[in-house]
């Protein structure tokens, strides 16, 4: 998929929880979002259910096995627009940790793997985790009243 066409792409977030309710974020390494945490997840590929695409991508990013319980967000995200020309749609999903430890599978996407209360997440968010953690304590699927922020620099 070229980086330079102007469409948006379908990116799936997986906020995945253990038994205590803390939630699994990986640093990103790349030009897209570098520096930022993120839950795992990846683009929806043709053919595929958003729950196949959650599935596949915690298992290629993690190497855990989770359990898809829910679509809880859509979001519009604008932020890389004017620095990396990407413009996504995220769809959210909650997923049940298993067991297993997660495991740094794509060095060159991801630098760590760290477990965070829902209270005390680091304040360098990936746009798409930072709506589905909104949206999930909104217990709002989609919020309209964002779109005034679509691209304000």
């Amino acid at each position: 998929m070229p980086d330079n066409d102007n469409y948006p792409r379908i990116g799936v977030g997986v906020m995945i929880q253990n038994e205590q309710g803390e939630v699994l974020m990986g640093l990103r390494k790349g030009a897209h979002g570098a520096g930022e945490w993120c839950f795992a997840g990846g683009h929806l590929d043709f053919g595929e259910t958003i729950f196949e695409t959650a599935q596949r991508e915690v298992l290629e990013e993690t190497g855990l096995r989770v359990t898809i319980t829910k679509l809880f967000s859509v979001s519009d995200d604008f932020r890389y627009i004017k620095s990396n020309n990407r413009h996504y749609v995220t769809i959210g999903v909650l997923a049940k940790y298993l067991e297993g430890q997660p495991q740094i599978m794509e060095p060159d996407r991801c630098c760590e793997w760290r477990w965070f209360s829902l209270n005390a997440l680091p304040n360098n968010l990936f746009e798409g985790t930072k709506w589905m953690v909104q949206n999930f304590k909104n217990e709002k699927i989609y919020d309209p009243a964002r779109i005034s922020e679509k691209i304000t620099n």
